[in-house]
């Protein structure tokens, strides 16, 4: 039996009818076409596929389609479009924090999420953050100096009134 859901992604509405168990990575990326959103280890513990369900960062892997009716997903495609990111993927880039970039997205969905809760994160709370984020490539310090960096540049330019 399947079901027929409604939901908001990157801003816009999204009518489908899926089987139950259809989990929210996979609406996403197959039938949505939304592949920024990585599948690797299908149990939450990696990153790679996290979305914001309503703002909050979440392992659409483990998030059922059903389960995110009627609320908003952003994706990183949508973060992208809207420009939300640029300066996080410009840091990125810069601090040579994306290597491979299998977990870029997810990383930078955290960082987002971090970024927009708190302006000025410690290091340590940017750690903190990327706890639920797997890295086999780049070591953690140049993602923690990327998100350092933007946080600093993000409060020069609120200061600067920009």
């Amino acid at each position: 039996m399947k079901t027929e859901i409604t939901l908001i992604v990157n801003g816009e509405a999204v009518r489908d009818v899926i089987e139950p168990r259809t989990s929210l990575a996979d609406l996403l990326r197959d039938r949505l076409r939304l592949t920024g959103t990585h599948l690797g280890c299908e149990m939450g513990s990696c990153g790679a596929c996290l979305v914001l369900l309503d703002g909050t960062p979440v392992h659409a892997c483990l998030v059922l389609a059903v389960q995110a009716a009627g609320q908003r997903v952003d994706t990183i495609e949508g973060l992208n479009e809207s420009g939300d990111i640029k300066d996080l993927q410009q840091n990125f880039h810069a601090r040579n924090a994306l290597q491979c970039g299998f977990c870029t997205n997810g990383m930078i969905m955290t960082a987002h999420a971090l970024l927009s809760e708190s302006t000025a994160p410690t290091r340590p709370e940017i750690r903190e953050a990327l706890s639920g984020n797997y890295c086999r490539c780049t070591g953690y310090e140049a993602i923690v100096d990327a998100i350092s960096a933007t946080a600093k540049q993000r409060a020069t330019n609120a200061g600067a009134g920009k």
